[in-house]
């Protein structure tokens, strides 16, 4: 009987090259790895770009809009804390629409809302309407929830195992690219002028730009944008997608309430994220506290960081396939991020501004590096949830650590100084490194791959 199976196997792949067949007792999973999945992969970069070049569009020049809209900082912090605050009720219906009916549909209803919120800030530019322009902001930061918790699904459904950390990175590495585009260019675009008219006309340029981009990603997304490819491209993805055909999102979520190893991640994770957030929103106040008039400066530091951050994503994807330490490589990732916060609160006083970037880049390099990570390690301690759920929930708390140390670092900035307030967010990452010692290094999904 033995024989006749594996003559059988061997029949099978001559016929149809390209597939590797698994055999399972009774059972044959073809699976195979499609040449599609690489533009599947760089559409959803540019469209994640689209999105989250939006987040920091107004903190990042938050003196020239508090002077241009004559309202107050709190307020301009809030265009870039509405995508955190926005995200923790929406997370839930969008990860039930991505598990539900897929990769698709999803990201569609992502790419129309951005469209619509960029188009409605267009009609902002005028001293008396911001909240025209927040309303926008409010609009695609709701999108956002169709984006964040799409990169672990999409590498998993389209991606090998050999391929799926480093996919993984690629698909973080786009919001991280837009990220950094609205780090880089609302300075160099909206002028630091006196005249609100000059200040106008830099707005509107800065808008149009983005609307017409979320518009063509839109367009294609509605026409090579696919939902999963004809055949699994693993054996894990296969048994996946039957249990997915009955599963229950409620059920799912509560099996991940309950899985230890993923509640400790959920807080290390959200500790370093938010700490990231909340240094991002006030980095404009941070850098001209210590250099008045370097309002490009700000937005070229944020850069660094983004940028240093993607480099360190795609490395730390790359590195997860090679060597599969999941948790290792969390834990490393981790100490090095508490390391160069440390290096960035004791060198902000030098009065070097070179200096500044490079310990914006060291910092960046590790705590955005570990975005992938995180969410790769997440898959792993949660198979075979499904990956839009178990990343959709990670972010949601994310987004509330997120609120909270904005508000936190915003507070003790007041009270006890940028350093001291720096100091307590060393202190925070350091716990959140102690929980990431404790998670236990169960990769449920590596064990499922053959």
């Amino acid at each position: 009987m033995d024989n006749k199976i594996e003559d059988c196997i061997e029949q099978r792949r001559e016929l149809i090259p390209n597939r590797r067949d698994v055999q399972l007792r009774h059972q044959i999973i073809e699976t195979k790895i499609y040449t599609r999945r690489w533009l599947i992969l760089m559409i959803f970069v540019i469209y994640s770009a689209s999105n989250a070049m939006q987040w920091i569009q107004y903190s990042i020049i938050a003196n020239i809009v508090e002077r241009y809209y004559k309202v107050t900082s709190v307020l301009v912090d809030l265009t870039s804390m509405i995508f955190m605050i926005a995200y923790i009720p929406f997370i839930f219906p969008a990860s039930y629409l991505l598990d539900k009916f897929g990769l698709r549909v999803a990201v569609i209803a992502g790419a129309i809302g951005t469209a619509i919120g960029s188009w409605i800030k267009v009609f902002s530019v005028s001293p008396n309407l911001f909240w025209t322009a927040f309303l926008g902001q409010t609009i695609v930061a709701i999108s956002q929830t169709f984006v964040l918790s799409v990169p672990s699904r999409l590498a998993a459904v389209w991606f090998g195992p050999d391929q799926v950390s480093s996919a993984c990175s690629i698909g973080v590495f786009g919001n991280q690219l837009g990220i950094a585009i609205g780090f880089l260019f609302p300075p160099i675009l909206v002028p630091n002028s006196d005249d609100p008219d000059l200040v106008a006309r830099g707005f509107q340029i800065m808008l149009y730009i983005v609307a017409a981009i979320t518009s063509l990603v839109l367009v294609l997304i509605l026409l090579f944008f696919k939902a999963q490819p004809p055949l699994p491209p693993s054996p894990a993805q296969a048994v996946q997608r039957d249990n997915e055909s009955a599963e229950d999102f409620i059920q799912s979520v509560k099996r991940l309430l309950t899985n230890v190893g993923y509640l400790l991640l959920l807080l290390s994770y959200g500790i370093n994220v938010g700490i990231f957030y909340a240094i991002s929103t006030l980095l404009n106040q941070i850098i001209l506290e210590y250099f008045p008039g370097h309002e490009e400066d700000a937005g070229r530091v944020g850069l660094t960081i983004v940028c240093a951050g993607m480099l360190g994503s795609v490395v730390c994807g790359i590195v997860l396939d090679k060597t599969h330490k999941y948790k290792e490589t969390t834990l490393g990732i981790y100490i090095c991020s508490f390391l160069g916060m440390i290096i960035f609160t004791f060198t902000l006083d030098i009065d070097r501004i070179y200096v500044v970037y490079i310990t914006s880049a060291v910092l960046g390099f590790f705590m955005t590096g570990y975005l992938p990570v995180g969410f790769e390690l997440a898959a792993e301690l949660t198979y075979p949830e499904p990956e839009g759920t178990s990343a959709g929930l990670l972010n949601a708390v994310t987004q509330v650590f997120g609120i909270l140390f904005t508000i936190l670092y915003r507070y003790l900035i007041k009270l006890l100084g940028d350093l001291w307030a720096n100091i307590i967010l060393c202190i925070a990452l350091a716990i959140g490194a102690f929980f990431t010692t404790i998670i236990p290094n169960d990769l449920r999904r590596q064990n499922a791959k053959f």
